[in-house]
């Protein structure tokens, strides 16, 4: 199955640095462009595998709550 994520990559001296927002923890750098964004497929993959790994898990108890942020 294939997916596409959006990436924001900047250059920040001499090395790119790149994540993808809609994965949290999905971020990475390279040398290149080329490099970054390789460097996140991989990262992007092995977070939705490990999600998955976790989803498939019976969980003891499961809670859904609301909080509140003051900002």
């Amino acid at each position: 199955m294939e997916k596409v994520f959006e990436a924001t990559i900047e250059k920040h001296g001499r090395w790119w640095v790149g994540w993808v927002e809609a994965v949290p923890g999905a971020n990475s750098q390279g040398r290149t462009l080329r490099e970054v964004q390789e460097n996140l497929k991989e990262a992007v993959a092995l977070i939705l595998e490990a999600n998955k790994e976790l989803r498939e898990e019976k969980p003891v108890r499961r809670y859904k709550k609301k909080i509140l942020v003051n900002m």
